[in-house]
């Protein structure tokens, strides 16, 4: 098949980077844009990028040069967005208006009612609010992906939902990467745990409702549970750990809930996207996993492990997932989405 040209909206940073890195070889996608600020515009990649991901920088992306991150740009119609909150709101907006298919990581949308907070193993069916967006008088459209933290809370709970959810605790262990570069300096993170991340408790509790909710035509009815995050910085470097405790309707047997980890599949898997893991949970029975050094790479960095499922003496049961927050939950993610945006159509 002929690829489809894509571009990077803050492809100088390290999100941008993590998108690139991503997006090399892909069987469907070719980058053949990439947008940065006024300051890096007009210089290649190469000159105007600090790359700070192991291995060379990609020579598909070195010789490119930098535009305005303006749709009048010659932007191709899908860009993913790496873009900073603090400008994405209106950049991502422009695009969307201007014809362009926005797939952000950014936070600013993610809870908009017409915008799909998207995890294409869970809620495929809520890219049907695309079709709303274009009341907005928006020629294109933005689909966003979740919180790092928030995928994998998500993909570890999904197996459970037929089950009835009810109540979730969750506590995470996030790694430093997920700060971003520079992050978190190394005086206060190595040999310490930081049990504060600013907004990231609130998005977890909100962002999970709604991809666990229903669609229901033109808006989605969030999931009626309730959740309790906990977050925390730990000297991980890549991979964000969640430890849950789950309230359950039905009271399900543990083998039951074993047997939903190890028979999930999905959308995803059923029309083999390209960046789609063919296990997208995995159920590790050693009693020591998952551990992010040893398991947040399975499926290239895009399965959710899951492990030590047991009964909780507060709630019902508690187990531990994991998922590589760069990968799974931001430039995979968001390429996840992509594939399947493509394979239904909406990229026509």
């Amino acid at each position: 098949m002929k690829k489809i040209e894509v571009g990077v909206l803050g492809a100088t940073g390290m999100v941008g980077q993590n998108f690139i890195r991503f997006l090399e070889g892909h069987p469907w996608f070719e980058l053949a844009w990439v947008g940065a600020s006024d300051r890096s515009a007009g210089k290649p990649y190469a000159e105007a990028t600090a790359w700070r991901l192991d291995g060379p920088m990609p020579e598909t992306v070195a010789k490119l040069v930098v535009q305005e991150c303006r749709p009048e740009t010659k932007a191709p119609k899908l860009v993913f967005s790496a873009m900073d909150a603090s400008v994405a709101t209106e950049i991502e907006r422009a695009f969307a208006e201007a014809g362009h298919y926005v797939v952000s990581n950014s936070r600013n949308h993610r809870m908009e009612p017409d915008v799909p907070l998207l995890v294409p193993e869970i809620n495929p069916d809520h890219l049907g609010l695309v079709a709303h967006q274009h009341r907005r008088g928006w020629k294109g459209a933005i689909v966003t992906n979740p919180n790092c933290s928030t995928v994998a809370l998500t993909m570890g709970l999904v197996p459970l939902k037929p089950f009835g959810i009810e109540k979730v605790v969750a506590t995470t262990m996030q790694a430093v990467s997920g700060a971003g570069y520079p992050g978190v300096a190394s005086f206060d993170i190595v040999g310490n745990v930081i049990p504060f991340i600013s907004g990231e408790e609130g998005k977890m509790e909100t962002e999970t409702l709604k991809i666990l909710g229903e669609f229901a035509g033109d808006h989605v009815e969030f999931l009626p549970a309730k959740v309790s995050a906990h977050c925390n910085r730990v000297p991980v470097l890549d991979g964000h750990t969640v430890a849950v405790s789950v309230a359950l309707r039905d009271k399900p047997h543990l083998k039951d809930l074993i047997h939903a980890y190890e028979t999930f599949t999905a959308l995803p898997q059923k029309l083999k996207l390209p960046s789609a893991p063919p296990k997208p949970v995995l159920y590790l029975h050693e009693e020591n996993r998952p551990q992010p050094r040893r398991d947040a790479g399975r499926g290239n960095g895009m399965t959710v492990t899951v492990g030590r499922l047991r009964t909780c003496p507060v709630l019902d049961y508690k187990f531990v997932c994991l998922a590589h927050n760069t990968i799974r939950g931001a430039a995979g993610a968001a390429v996840l989405n992509a594939e399947l945006m493509y394979a239904q159509g909406l990229l026509k």
